[in-house]
């Protein structure tokens, strides 16, 4: 999941638990006001978490190293917003959010992410690497794929990190960023100094994939299977989700590379596992901890436990261009999904600009 050091064209219609009708609209700003030449933003109508179910089948497109499968919806020629899930998500979690955006007229497109879904390696040669470069490049192979010049990019989780990356390194791909928890960016040196035993806790999960017994559970289904589902249910503690909901996701997790992309990704992070020279320049780039200049709104979530303190004071200063912060009340860490209306607002706000 998120970085330790900043601790930090149709639609399958059905009924879910609603967690809170206005899904976190409450912790938006004033900023929701934004204006465009003079053209005030449209406010999203609020809805129910759960509303929609699932997507049309995904699409697939050979980019970069991949066969990504992608949902998408919207006008063919709309402006894009790309969503990005995290861990352990997978697309549904915009499920909800994609309707409300292809409503304003924008292309949206939500891949699975490496290792997720029906995306795939083309090559059963290529290293299984999940370090953060890659799979930001993951993405803006993706954007070549659909020719796509610039989009807003919006995440959390796994998505946040990539989505800051692309930002923060390629910002002519980037017309304006959403990241849940701010800056996420891993700096690996940093990341080998201890955090305050209550934050550790927290990353529990990931100390477990540092061992044996924790790869041999996520290769085992019924061990994945139940892993992921407490952490579900500890970092989204006020969200009301149903089985049918989680299993939606899970079938994600039956990916044969699955296994192997979320045990590196996190031993990867705590220098535990190496990743490969030919991202090592774009690395030493990201470990300067790079600002982002893209027009930026930062989510935060009341219930998340990785959210940080000081609402978004700790990571302010990396956001150098129109910046907007907002904390969403009685949300945790599954932002789009719990707070579908509030989280596709600030995309729409961001654009707004």
């Amino acid at each position: 999941m998120i970085n330790r050091r900043t601790f930090s064209k149709a639609l399958g219609l059905g009924t879910g638990a609603a967690a809170a009708s206005l899904g976190g609209l409450q912790g938006l700003s004033t900023a929701s006001a934004a204006t465009q030449n003079g053209t005030k933003a449209p406010i999203t109508p609020p809805g129910t978490p759960g509303t929609h179910t699932s997507f049309a089948t995904p699409r697939q497109i050979k980019a970069g190293l991949l066969d990504i499968g992608y949902a998408e919806l919207g006008p063919a020629h709309g402006p894009v917003v790309i969503c990005l899930h995290g861990w352990p998500y997978d697309i549904h979690s915009f499920v909800d959010v994609a309707p409300l955006l292809a409503t304003e007229g924008y292309r949206v497109i939500v891949p699975y992410l490496r290792g997720h879904g029906t995306t795939r390696f083309l090559s059963s040669r290529t290293f299984r690497n999940a370090q953060q470069s890659a799979i930001a490049l993951d993405i803006i192979a993706l954007m070549d794929a659909l020719k796509i010049e610039k989009a807003v990019l919006a995440g959390f989780d796994w998505g946040s990190r990539t989505a800051d990356i692309i930002a923060a390194l390629w910002p002519e791909r980037v017309k304006a960023l959403v990241s849940v928890s701010g800056y996420l960016i891993t700096n690996l040196e940093a990341n080998k100094q201890p955090l305050p035993p209550k934050a550790e806790y927290a990353w529990w999960y990931q100390y477990y994939f540092a061992t044996e017994r924790g790869r041999l559970a996520m290769e085992d289904k019924t061990k994945r299977h139940d892993l992921t589902r407490l952490v579900w249910d500890t970092v989204s503690p006020t969200w009301g989700f149903g089985d049918a909901t989680f299993e939606r996701t899970a079938a994600a997790f039956e990916n044969p590379d699955y296994a192997d992309i979320v045990i590196h990704n996190y031993r990867w992070r705590l220098s535990l596992a190496d990743g490969e020279r030919r991202y090592d320049r774009l690395e030493k780039q990201l470990a300067a901890r790079p600002v982002i200049g893209v027009p930026a709104v930062t989510l935060d979530a009341e219930h998340d436990p990785f959210t940080a303190p000081g609402d978004g004071s700790s990571y302010r200063d990396r956001f150098t261009g129109k910046y907007d912060h907002r904390t969403l009340k009685g949300i945790g860490h599954n932002v789009p999904q719990e707070a579908p209306t509030a989280f596709a607002q600030a995309v729409i706000d961001v654009d707004h600009f």
